[in-house]
């Protein structure tokens, strides 16, 4: 039986734990509003670029760029983009197990075959991938803490030389996306090819546009553009995913801390009643039988 003492000790340890996960909370919230206005200035410029495209390769159908061409997939590239720190709830292993399940499901002969790899950006990621003995062909762990736009230029570089050089023929990636400060959507989308580029979906063509130098020259321009902002914006949105995660999470254990001491004092102070009770019933009991004597 925990004696007053330990209770004692044990309140002490829950409040010293609750002043850290409130701490972290402020902290995840101050960094949050920064990384939302991030996202909210990335997403247009993105969605902008891709809009674009379509409309230039929908007039100029006889462009030919490795990076639209779909060709037969013999190996597929997945990445991960997980966070570097812990203590944000289920957010890692939620991806995790999304991408466990897209790789054990949809591409299974790829995975059996030896033909599945792994690109991990995040520690979390890397961890797990390097537990499970899969196949790694990229490594970018710790870069949130310094997260910029030249990072996000060397991952797309590395992943696009890789695909011209048919190291993989398809690239997907798994991120979770930022809804709100309580909700993230992981989302797996398809990076290379690019995918939005090879439908045929109508493109307005109700107002004429004059191009300087050439649809063809400005395409080759705008290509690699249009994959730096997406990756850019993935990485935004994991980041800020990532403190709406945490900062719920720090939320969650300091209430849960804070109904934990109640519940400590309440035993603390049902046990010292007792104590004194015990003590009260000796020196009636002693008192007793000095009278009877």
């Amino acid at each position: 039986m925990a004696t007053l003492r330990d209770i004692k000790r044990r309140i002490v340890g829950v409040k010293n734990t609750q002043q850290i996960t409130k701490a972290m909370k402020m902290v995840a919230a101050a960094k949050l509003r920064r990384a939302q206005e991030n996202v909210l200035n990335a997403r247009p410029y993105a969605k902008q670029i891709s809009q674009m495209l379509q409309h230039l390769l929908s007039v100029e159908k006889e462009f030919n760029s490795p990076l639209l061409n779909a060709r037969e997939i013999k190996r597929v590239a997945i990445v991960v983009v997980t966070s570097d720190r812990g203590l944000c709830g289920s957010f890692n292993m939620n991806l995790i197990r999304e991408a466990m399940q897209v790789s054990n499901e949809q591409y299974a002969e790829y995975l059996a075959s030896g033909n599945l790899v792994f690109y991990c950006i995040g520690r979390k990621g890397l961890d797990f991938f390097t537990r499970e003995n899969r196949q790694l062909v990229g490594r970018y762990p710790g870069i949130f803490s310094h997260l910029t736009n030249t990072i996000a230029l060397e991952i797309i570089n590395d992943l696009k030389n890789r695909y011209i050089n048919q190291e993989f023929d398809k690239v997907l990636v798994v991120y979770n996306e930022f809804k709100s400060v309580i909700q993230q959507k992981i989302v797996v989308e398809q990076l290379l090819p690019i995918p939005t580029l090879q439908n045929d979906t109508p493109v307005s063509q109700s107002v004429n546009y004059i191009y300087e130098p050439g649809k063809k020259e400005i395409i080759d321009q705008l290509l690699p553009r249009h994959l730096n902002s997406q990756i850019w914006r993935i990485l935004l949105e994991s980041y800020a995913a990532e403190l709406g995660a945490r900062m719920t999470a720090m939320d969650m254990a300091t209430e849960n801390a804070k109904e934990l001491i109640r519940t400590l004092q309440l035993k603390y102070n049902k046990e010292r009643q007792a104590a004194i009770t015990k003590e009260i019933l000796e020196i009636v009991s002693g008192a007793n039988a000095l009278k009877r004597d």
